[in-house]
């Protein structure tokens, strides 16, 4: 979805028929995959860095609970 999309009734009817089980599956699947997106990314912006200094920087993007500017 967009950002400037609005979700439709389909969608949050699909919502309200998932377990919570599930619902907390599909956030933790988001997140991870958020994590990956920003790990790819930062690969390509700094292809210099070592694979543990790309892993340091994603945990603390992550760890400060706000959008990355």
């Amino acid at each position: 979805m967009l950002t400037d999309e609005q979700t439709s009734p389909e969608q949050f009817a699909i919502y309200r028929r998932m377990t919570p089980e599930r619902r907390l599956a599909l956030a933790e699947q988001l997140c991870w995959t958020a994590r990956e997106m920003k790990t790819s990314w930062l690969r390509s912006q700094h292809a210099d860095w070592p694979e543990e200094k790309v892993r340091r920087e994603v945990a603390r993007i992550f760890s400060q609970h706000q959008p990355d500017p």
